[in-house]
């Protein structure tokens, strides 16, 4: 079932706040799928979806050659028969500002993770939700 990002019903926000681990899908340098489990956060009033890591890792470096490409990404998360499965143009996300905000929202939802000198955020610009929350 399509979802409409801007008008998402009360039970799929509460789905996306709720503590759920998701996968987080982007594409090696072979254009195969990299799949990871990860915790995302979700803001509402952006449509971004973002995930925190560090610069060296395979997602990261996927997100930062896929933003150059203008590829897409998505993050599904599944709980028994809910699911939302969030997808759009990812980017790499490396400035301060953008970090913060990536840290703030994983907090909120998970708990505040450890410090990184090497934090980054991948960031997924919402344009489809496919689901049931």
């Amino acid at each position: 079932m399509a979802l409409d990002p801007a008008d998402l019903p009360d039970e799929v926000l509460t789905f996306l706040r709720e503590y759920h681990l998701a996968t987080l899908t982007t594409l090696r340098d072979d254009l195969s799928p990299h799949v990871v489990a990860v915790g995302f956060s979700y803001d509402v009033d952006a449509h971004v979806a973002r995930v925190i890591t560090w610069a060296g890792s395979q997602k990261a470096k996927n997100a930062g050659r896929m933003q150059a490409a203008g590829l897409r990404a998505a993050v599904c998360q599944v709980d028994g028969g809910r699911w939302l499965s969030l997808e759009g143009p990812v980017r790499l996300v490396t400035d301060p500002e953008g970090i913060r905000a990536g840290v703030e929202g994983y907090a909120a939802r998970y708990r505040p993770p450890k410090e990184r000198a090497d934090r980054v955020v991948i960031e997924i610009d919402i344009e489809r939700i496919l689901g049931r929350g």
